[in-house]
């Protein structure tokens, strides 16, 4: 896997130089962090794209600038919500040796015990708040569901020892997923089919 990132330095921020750059396959991006001066760069889309998916997004990035590498994190990127592409990236220059702040998503496994009887997963945390150095920040948080009958939760404390090594920054009765009854889930439905029926005569 590379994690090598190629960026040269910006000088012009007109928006119409902004729009050739992204025209040009290019992305507008900042690099600031470790009390460095913030730099403003451009990366190819497609490299960036590719470091993205063989490292993660918590990824430790070698940002290369004019033939000098840094190491920093994807701390931050916005994307057009019509294409998807990416239109703008922030990076942030991390020391490996200091904790970071960064957000991992959570990925439920197994085949619960309460779905096989027909309960509904219901998964609230989607992602974690955590601090860890940067070389032990997971790509993704699992948790093992296997177990989880109807009625019962899964909470930040069941999973606080399997990741030790990081500071998972939620309270341990903080739930992750809730495997819901049938019955609860016909009742929800039937309220909001109350609830539409009451605003449907308030209307008349």
């Amino acid at each position: 896997m590379s994690n090598t990132l190629v960026a040269e330095e910006r000088k012009m921020f007109r928006r119409s130089v902004l729009t050739k750059l992204r025209n040009d396959g290019k992305i507008p991006a900042v690099v600031y962090g470790r009390h460095e001066p913030s730099k403003s760069i451009a990366v190819k889309n497609i490299d960036l794209l590719k470091v993205i998916r063989e490292n993660g997004k918590n990824g430790i990035i070698s940002l290369d600038i004019n033939g000098k590498s840094e190491n920093v994190i994807l701390e931050d990127f916005q994307w057009n919500p019509l294409n998807h592409d990416i239109i703008h990236a922030d990076f942030l220059h991390i020391n490996m040796t200091n904790e970071i702040h960064a957000k991992v998503h959570v990925d439920l496994i197994g085949t619960s015990k309460g779905e096989e009887e027909g309960g509904i997963l219901q998964q609230s945390l989607h992602e974690l708040n955590i601090s860890a150095k940067p070389r032990d920040i997971p790509e993704v948080i699992e948790v093992d569901i296997s177990n989880l009958g109807i009625g019962h939760t899964v909470n930040i404390g069941a999973i606080r020892n399997n990741y030790s090594h990081i500071t998972i920054n939620h309270d341990d009765d903080e739930v992750i997923a809730t495997l819901l009854s049938p019955k609860f889930e016909k009742e929800d439905d039937s309220i909001e089919e109350q609830s539409e029926n009451i605003q449907t005569i308030n209307e008349k």
